[in-house]
């Protein structure tokens, strides 16, 4: 081509979350069965749907109004009922004119992060979420900025370094806040979420929330919502119910803002994210649809409270399991359905193997080995040709913390714990090789 198509942003894009699949498949189709541990979709993992809110959806199918357009910003009914639940908080309080729905979070972070100044940055959590620290590196055309959040300390963030980026890098604009967090599944102390909030407000930066697990927590945790806390600064939280239905392949994310009037950059931003949305015309509207009569209803509380208490099922079988290896950090889970546990510095060397019996699974995983430096990735890709189980590399999540990031989503206790067995005997051996 005469021009350069790709901006130097379109690097930055990646999702190893996903990227790991060809490589699984790749080996599936030489015959080997795979268990997937890459990705948080409980519809694939066999979580079943309720009838009830089945009977919602297929009841709203059947109205005409289904099928239309609707508003930019979104239904107007299910705005309004989400003004009153968030009001109900008694912290920052909203109206219908902040809220705005998108096909998805992913769509919201592409057009939040998309539409900054290339030379303003938001500083995300490490390990951090590959759609955010992608679209964030994406649209500032190099490495995201992030904080560290510690695996020696539950995986809370060091606020102390955080607060000196975001002192001594006058770029920064905005603090990311992932809660419940993944990958990590820690969910956030209230005084951690206010100090953050006070590093905010002295330093005149917004704060972002993804709030997309704020109903998935468990032994014992609780996770506040944005609103409770931001107070009178300026931010914006991310919520939806691809994983509270759950019902990720409808798409359906919104974004409330908070506090528009105090600060006029920060008004003029949602206001251009608005004007974004209603270029494209609007988000998919059954979906929404759906969201008064779902969430409204009495039932949708015991039912993510049993789905709830499944997971932290899982957390303690996996905690049981897995814990008792001394080169791992590992941390008990207290929201969404993700842990990532962590070798410790100096356990991983580049001649470690996993025994692989098919000589063709063997060269692959070898030829792979020898295209990265990243020793995390070498116990991930013999963990898949050994044992045929798929997980993320820790490091393809923005961090230098070599380890992997597994789901806790398998329906099936039994199998559950034949997995995460596999998975221990798995890392003794590969440490001991």
């Amino acid at each position: 081509m005469r021009r350069r198509l790709l901006s130097e942003g379109a690097k930055e894009l990646s999702y190893e979350i996903r990227e790991i699949v060809k490589k699984a498949n790749q080996l599936k189709a030489l015959g080997l069965p795979i268990h997937w541990e890459n990705i948080g979709d409980p519809i694939e993992k066999k979580c079943q749907v309720p009838d009830w809110i089945k009977d919602i959806v297929v009841d709203l199918v059947r109205t005409n109004r289904s099928y239309g357009y609707c508003p930019s910003k979104g239904m107007l009914e299910t705005r309004e009922f989400l003004v009153k639940e968030n009001n109900k908080l008694g912290g920052a309080q909203i109206n219908v004119d902040d809220i705005l729905f998108f096909n998805g979070l992913g769509d919201a972070i592409a057009t939040i992060y998309g539409l900054l100044s290339m030379n303003t940055r938001i500083i995300g959590p490490a390990p951090a979420y590959s759609t955010h620290s992608s679209a964030e590196a994406a649209h500032a055309h190099t490495a995201p900025i992030t904080y560290r959040l510690q695996p020696e300390n539950h995986w809370y963030p060091d606020l102390e370094e955080l607060e000196n980026k975001v002192k001594y890098n006058p770029s920064i604009a905005g603090i990311l806040i992932l809660n419940p967090d993944n990958p990590t599944g820690m969910v956030y102390p209230l005084d951690i979420l206010q100090k953050i909030v006070d590093i905010a407000k002295r330093y005149g930066l917004f704060i972002i929330c993804d709030e997309i697990y704020n109903k998935i927590t468990y032994n014992g945790a609780h996770a506040y919502a944005l609103a409770e806390y931001i107070g009178d600064v300026p931010g914006i939280a991310l919520k939806g119910i691809s994983k509270e239905y759950p019902w990720p392949g409808a798409r359906c994310g919104w974004a409330e803002y908070y506090n528009r009037d105090k600060d006029e950059q920060f008004d003029a931003f949602c206001r251009a994210i608005d004007n974004a949305k209603m270029v494209e015309v609007c988000s998919t509207t059954l979906p929404q649809m759906t969201i008064p009569r779902v969430l409204g209803d009495k039932r949708f509380m015991e039912h993510r409270k049993a789905l709830n208490e499944k997971i932290g099922r899982r957390s303690a079988i996996i905690n049981e399991i897995l814990s008792d290896i001394p080169e791992l950090y590992f941390n008990p889970t207290y929201g969404a359905f993700y842990n990532t546990i962590i070798f410790r510095e100096g356990t991983l060397n580049n001649h470690q193997t996993l025994k692989i019996d098919n000589p063709i699974i063997k060269k692959k995983v070898e030829e792979w080995c020898s295209k990265t430096t990243n020793l995390d990735y070498r116990f991930v890709y013999y963990l898949l040709g050994a044992k045929g189980i798929c997980v993320v590399p820790s490091t393809s999540f923005c961090t230098d913390l070599k380890g992997f990031r597994v789901t806790l989503l398998e329906e099936d206790e039994d199998e559950l714990r034949s997995v995460f067995t596999t998975i221990h005997d798995a890392i003794i051996e590969y440490l001991h090789s």
